[in-house]
């Protein structure tokens, strides 16, 4: 047997594992010891030790290899694809807003759905010039089955009322989710990605003169924006959907938010006297 053949052999496999595990390249021409301890600190002469300065006992620095660039950010994987693909297909087959309820209070998909009282599907009136799309319900709206019953919902009654509106005969109510999380925390992209399709459709479906979203929650789902609410609140934007509809787009503080900051009341006042304005322009105009 070949000793010498068999060495190279050796030697040739050593290398190629070297490359796989990503090590293509030599640093020292001798192996360093990482765990060793540094060495003893030499004892200074008596007549030096007080003016001479310690040594340093630090271990050299180990060589690093070199960090391969930055690669481009993946994006935020959902729990399942497939779920949200489903919801699309199935709210594109519903044709009225009675079918697309159906569908949403049958659909499995979301999981918000095994820890909810009831599905928050909508209130307010169907076809109604002005449409609101919150965030997800609370306590209250689960309770009830209904968006925007509880302390908030109230506040958001008060305002339109201010303009002369009530959710009886000038507005359609929903949210981007049709149950409440738990706790109230901040829905899941997952969770909004799969409600968002049947939300999308609903607004194809209500075909209202403006929408209103309520809260920077529901303003980034909707417009798919990451853009916060205090950049996005007071501007018009154009949600152009599914169908090729295009719907004037309002964003603006949630009532919520309002109760915990009341000095931000003027500039929700200021978003519904431009909500006011526009639609009394789209009023003469058509």
């Amino acid at each position: 047997m070949d000793t010498t053949a068999l060495a190279r052999e050796d030697l040739a496999s050593l290398l190629q594992w070297y490359v796989e595990h990503g090590l293509d390249e030599t640093i020292g021409e001798e192996a360093v010891d990482r765990f060793a301890l540094p060495p003893p600190a030499a004892v200074a002469p008596a007549s030096l030790s007080s003016s001479a300065p310690p040594r340093s006992t630090t271990a050299p620095t180990p060589i690093r290899a070199a960090t391969p660039p930055p690669t481009a950010r993946a994006p935020v994987p959902l729990e399942s694809p497939q779920l949200v693909e489903d919801a699309r297909e199935l709210a594109r087959r519903c044709t009225t807003i009675a079918e697309l309820e159906e569908a949403v209070r049958a659909f499995e998909g979301c999981a918000l759905k095994r820890t909810a009282k009831n599905t928050v599907f909508a209130d307010g009136v169907a076809g109604a010039p002005i449409m609101v799309v919150g965030e997800a319900p609370g306590a209250d709206e689960d309770r009830l089955g209904k968006p925007f019953v509880g302390v908030s919902g109230q506040l958001l009654d008060r305002m339109f009322a201010a303009l002369g509106m009530s959710r009886e005969r000038d507005l359609y109510i929903t949210n981007i989710l049709f149950w409440r999380p738990p706790g109230n925390r901040t829905p899941t992209l997952a969770e909004q990605s799969i409600c968002l399709a049947f939300t999308r459709r609903h607004i194809e479906l209500a075909r209202p003169k403006l929408l209103v979203l309520a809260g920077g929650t529901a303003a980034k789902a909707v417009l798919d924006t990451t853009e916060g609410i205090m950049r996005l609140r007071g501007k018009w934007t154009s949600l152009k959907l599914d169908d090729g509809t295009e719907v004037p787009t309002m964003p603006t503080f949630h009532p919520a938010y309002l109760l915990r900051t009341p000095a931000s009341k003027r500039q929700s006042w200021l978003d519904l006297l431009a909500i006011d304005k526009k639609l009394k322009e789209l009023n003469l105009s058509s």
